[in-house]
């Protein structure tokens, strides 16, 4: 059983009182025998004890600094309010090195402690690169679910004006409400300390309901189109890499490099209705697509800085779309399709950061902010006429909970801070060790 950490610091007192009677008992010792006088024997006698004094002046300093050390962080945790973070490998160090210098557990001067695992601490996952790497042998099975809402309003004006203010034509006034579900299975592999790889599979439901009136026909009827689309979203294929040890008070820098594929059913493989119910205005798709429809490769660098009682975190991202060459749209004119040429997306950069905090020995908390700025679109070599570059600000909250089990639930909340950001984002995440 753990003793407290006061009983400690007077059990090492003790000891440091024992060890200093010792060694001044030895000095004086010393002192009255005069080398010059007594047999060779004598003498080896009293080199044997001058080596002794000296290691354990060397124990006894060593014993001082580990109760200074304990001390300390005995007041760092009754300011806290908690107990040892789990998950805190520097923190388990500094323990592993008072009970070293324990009489309790006698060990020759001058070892090394035992090296401890040099992974990043655990906190709540509230973006999608997880915080600590997979322990070199180990296989996670995550199983996740993502709920998305969003909404936005759109108001065409279809006419000319006279004079300032004053409309000829038709008002179309437009709703859309988008629901997305993805249902995804990760699979990650430590290959070693500080290397692993991930797979993710993802399974995505999508509905989209468009409400829309003409305000100025006479018409006081909403026209409503309902399309939705399920199936395979895009396969994704990740590696990690931890770039230095880290430490208390040190930041550990882990690089990755993710790869999206196109598994899913894209934008121009779905059908488009050239025109809206009424016979105007621009299209909408009659299924909504499951992937992107593009390859991307994203390097990326994460941070985090263990700083009790929080652990600070953050990184920066690139996502690069590869381009597509003789792209067709499925349409539901006479022709069928409509050929586009060849279409680059716009390229992605990222960054996010945040904070993570540990509530007790169970839970922790994470709060952070995301960012993404989204390029423009170019057909041909020149910019989509309807391109714009779109900024995605998302404030995230996140809870972690470890189960009698040894299980971990892991809830997080998005809250979209900008117009073309989802307005909420709900993930659950359970991660399993094999």
């Amino acid at each position: 059983m753990t003793k407290p950490a006061h009983s400690n610091i007077n059990h090492l007192g003790g000891g440091l009182a024992g060890v200093a009677l010792l060694v001044c008992g030895t000095a004086a010792l010393a002192a009255d025998s005069d080398p010059a006088a007594e047999s060779p024997g004598l003498q080896r006698q009293l080199d044997e004890q001058a080596e002794q004094i000296r290691l354990l002046r060397e124990n006894l300093l060593r014993q001082s600094l580990a109760i200074t050390e304990l001390r300390r962080m005995v007041q760092i945790d009754r300011i806290s309010g908690r107990g040892s973070a789990p998950g805190d490998a520097a923190r388990a160090a500094r323990y592993d090195l008072v009970a070293q210098a324990s009489p309790e557990q006698q060990q020759p001067v001058g070892q090394a402690p035992e090296r401890r695992d040099e992974r990043p601490p655990e906190v709540a996952p509230i973006f999608e690169q997880p915080g600590v790497l997979t322990p070199p042998g180990t296989w996670i099975l995550e199983p996740s679910f993502q709920y998305s809402y969003s909404s936005s309003n759109r108001i065409a004006l279809v006419g000319y004006t006279v004079i300032p203010a004053i409309l000829i034509g038709l008002i179309d006034v437009r709703e859309v409400k988008s629901n997305s579900f993805v249902a995804a299975l990760t699979v990650r592999r430590g290959i070693t300390n500080r290397f692993e790889l991930e797979a993710k599979v993802p399974y995505v439901y999508r509905t989209d309901t468009s409400v829309s009136r003409e305000i100025a026909d006479g018409s006081a009827v909403d026209r409503v189109f309902d399309s939705d689309g399920k199936g395979l979203g895009d396969i994704e294929i990740t590696g990690r890499y931890q770039l230095n040890d880290g430490g208390f008070d040190k930041p550990y820098y882990i690089a990755s490099l993710r790869l999206k594929t196109r598994t899913g059913k894209d934008p121009f493989e779905v059908e488009t209705n050239r025109t809206l119910p009424g016979g105007r205005g621009t299209g909408l798709m009659t299924e909504q697509p499951t992937g992107s429809g593009f390859y991307t490769l994203t390097p990326g660098l994460t941070v985090l800085l263990p700083s009790d009682p929080v652990v600070f975190f953050g990184g920066i991202s690139y996502q690069y779309s590869f381009k597509r060459s003789n792209v067709s749209r499925k349409t539901d004119s006479e022709e069928g399709s409509e050929f586009l040429g060849d279409v680059q997306p716009g390229g992605a950069f990222g960054f996010n950061f945040g904070m993570g905090l540990a509530l007790n020995e169970r839970s922790s908390f994470s709060i952070g902010y995301d960012h993404l700025s989204v390029g423009k679109v170019k057909i041909n070599g020149s910019t989509a006429p309807t391109s714009v570059r779109v900024q995605l600000g998302t404030l995230l909250l996140g809870y972690s909970y470890r189960m009698r089990d040894g299980q971990t639930l892991n809830l997080s909340l998005g809250a979209g801070l900008t117009r073309d950001t989802p307005d909420l984002q709900l993930t659950l995440r359970m991660p399993l060790t094999l």
